[in-house]
């Protein structure tokens, strides 16, 4: 068997492949590395996902030469509006090579622009596609705008021209309006917007209850741009948003994925401040309208309640008298029963004195004395009990006519 060096190996695989691919082929693939090195040639790397877009089943990579990269940016810049950068679909015309030193590699002829055009609507068709059969496409729609749009919770880039116009549209208005706007820092260019945004979405609702709306804006920039913000993942986290979503991406012509899913989709970071300072204005105008109707109302009411009350000052005088009518009578007939009544009271209460004054006075021990009985005293106190005295004690006996003097010889009990 022969031996070969890596060398002659790597040479009879170039010439095989030169043999078996004489002529350039178009090859489709999403671009994972792109960028433009010294000397103005293009590297970048090639790859395919398998059918879930999870894992990547093939990869080559790719090498435009300062040339033809020249003419290729310009013209997929001009029918695109963007350029070639990672995370975009493309179809190249390309040659196959495979250098002894270098190995296998795409040399770029050419770009079919319409390819990568073709590829973001089809995504996003089949993102829409997808969200409809999920029932969830306009549930962000279906939600009422607040009576009063004042606190703005704005998803941007805090360094986007977009950011700083809404900003002075609406804190500079001619209403003088007041809003409350915090910025909610993304990144709204490249692979990862999805991330970003749907990160600053779950800090908004974190504290849902301190926003009346949220707003996306960015300013302008490539078509191809656009498809940063196709993803089901961001498109569902808006649609089932409990406030409501206004984006201002940037384009006239084109609608994102967010645009369809959003409560109210308009075209840039002005358009959106307009709607808001329309709505407010509009709510502004009927309020001033309800304050007028109010103040009329009132009016009317003022002055049927002071010709009520002049009605009822010229009738006062006579309603009076008759008022006083009766509580005069009424007031004779309450005393004529009072004094009934005290005098009755009087004579009840003199009755029962009598009766006192008869128990007290028999109970007078003169009148006592006089029926025969003595009271005996010791030391000023009436003597009931024989413990009282000693023997020695004077004692003093009360009689009807005087008293009696005696000492305490001996005591029994």
């Amino acid at each position: 068997m022969d031996v070969l060096s890596l060398y002659e190996l790597n040479n009879l695989v170039s010439q095989l492949i030169e043999q078996a691919l004489p002529d350039a082929v178009w090859v489709t693939g999403e671009l994972a590395e792109g960028r433009s090195g010294s000397g103005g040639h293009f590297y970048g790397e090639l790859i395919q996902k398998d059918g879930r877009g999870a894992n990547i089943i093939a990869r080559a990579r790719v090498t435009i030469w300062a040339r033809t990269y020249g003419m290729l940016a310009l013209r997929f810049a001009r029918e695109t509006g963007g350029q070639l950068r990672a995370g975009i679909k493309v179809q190249f015309l390309v040659r196959v090579t495979f250098h002894e030193q270098y190995g296998y590699s795409l040399n770029v002829l050419d770009v079919d622009s319409s390819y990568t055009l073709g590829d973001m609507v089809r995504r996003r068709q089949e993102i829409i596609r997808q969200l409809e059969e999920d029932g969830i496409i306009d549930d962000n729609r279906t939600l009422e705008l607040p009576t009063l749009l004042q606190r703005i919770a704005v998803i941007s880039s805090d360094k986007a021209a977009g950011y700083g116009d809404f900003c002075d549209q609406l804190l500079c208005n001619e209403y003088h309006l007041r809003f409350s706007i915090q910025l909610f820092p993304a990144i709204m260019q490249g692979s990862r917007v999805e991330e970003s945004v749907l990160s600053a979405l779950m800090a908004i609702a974190d504290e849902a209850d301190k926003w009346d709306a949220v707003v996306i804006i960015r300013g302008g920039g490539a078509v191809t741009d656009l498809s940063d913000f196709d993803s089901y993942a961001l498109a569902a986290a808006i649609a089932q948003f409990p406030l409501p979503v206004f984006t201002g991406i940037g384009h006239d012509r084109d609608e994102t994925v967010l645009d369809r899913v959003a409560h109210t989709p308009l075209k840039t970071p002005t358009a959106v401040a307009s709607f808001i300072l329309d709505h407010q204005a509009e709510q502004l105008a009927w309020l001033q309208e309800l304050q007028q109707k109010v103040v009329h109302s009132v009016q009317l009411r003022l002055e049927r309640e002071h010709y009520r009350l002049e009605r009822l000052a010229s009738t006062l005088p006579l309603a009076f008298g008759r008022v006083r009518e009766r509580q005069e009578y009424r007031l004779q007939s309450l005393f004529d029963r009072l004094v009934q009544t005290v005098r009755m009271l009087l004579e009840r209460e003199k009755h029962r004195l009598d009766l006192l004054q008869q128990r007290t006075q028999s109970l007078d021990p003169s009148v006592l004395l006089k029926r025969g009985y003595s009271m005996t005293l010791v030391n000023g106190h009436i003597l009931t009990d024989a413990s009282q005295v000693r023997e020695g004690d004077t004692l003093v006996t009360q009689l009807a006519n005087g008293e009696v003097e005696s000492k305490v010889m001996s005591k029994r009990g």
